[in-house]
């Protein structure tokens, strides 16, 4: 099994790029919902969060209010930092156990949607193929205003949080340009499916896997048997 990362600026549509996977049974691991449930009430990193910012960035009920964390993350690149240490750890835990789970479930590949691949790099050596998804500049901006309806400084200050969109372009095998209609990028999508199911890597990777694997077996019932006489050896006749 290998890891394809979708990842792309902050609205410009990769959760489109993502459903198209979905729909033709890859399994999807997406960073930000699993970065929604570990600052969950009463989880470790929601201690650590109100320790370390405040009940500022509580809710009444108590659950994180993630726009008021938002604005105070996005002004400071420090507390940016603090939080980002805060959360990782946890939610690349959580994604470790997935990919396990798809790799003996026998799926020969896992999209991983992380909107911050480069940004962390804590990932990048595990990743195969990286697609980015990119949108004219205006566009992001209106999409991001409208969907989080946030003020047009709230989302420049998103954006410019995050590495620029041809940066993270020229590091990518692919590039899916998401500025037209949804069906152009369902039919770019569905391109780069059709060479990712043709490629044999997965099998490679299996290959030396399941030899390492007979190796460290051969060498446990070698030193079981000289050890405490459990497993019996062939015979050579």
């Amino acid at each position: 099994m290998f890891l394809v990362a979708v990842t792309g600026g902050i609205a410009t549509g990769k959760s489109t790029v993502t459903q198209v996977f979905k729909d033709n049974g890859v399994p999807v691991i997406d960073a930000d919902i699993i970065a929604r449930s570990v600052v969950e009430q009463g989880k470790p990193a929601w201690h650590k969060i109100k320790m370390v910012f405040g009940d500022g960035v509580l809710t009444e009920s108590g659950d994180i209010d993630r726009d008021a964390l938002g604005r105070l993350i996005f002004n400071s690149a420090e507390k940016r930092k603090i939080l980002n240490e805060i959360t990782h750890p946890e939610i690349h835990r959580i994604m470790y156990k997935q990919i396990i789970k798809y790799f003996f479930l026998g799926h020969p590949f896992v999209v991983l949607d992380l909107p911050l691949l480069f940004e962390t790099g804590v990932m990048f050596q595990f990743i195969h193929k990286i697609i980015t998804v990119t949108c004219e500049e205006d566009m992001q901006l209106t999409r991001l205003m409208d969907r989080n309806r946030y003020s047009e400084e709230d989302a420049k200050k998103r954006i410019a949080a995050q590495m620029p969109l041809q940066h993270k372009c020229e590091k990518s095998h692919f590039v899916i340009e998401n500025s037209g209609s949804i069906r152009d990028t369902q039919a770019e999508t569905l391109k780069i499916l059709e060479l990712l199911q043709e490629s044999n890597h997965h099998w490679k990777l299996r290959g030396i896997l399941l030899t390492t694997a007979a190796i460290l077996f051969s060498g446990i019932a070698w030193f079981l048997h000289h050890r405490y006489k459990i497993f019996p050896l062939p015979q050579i006749q």
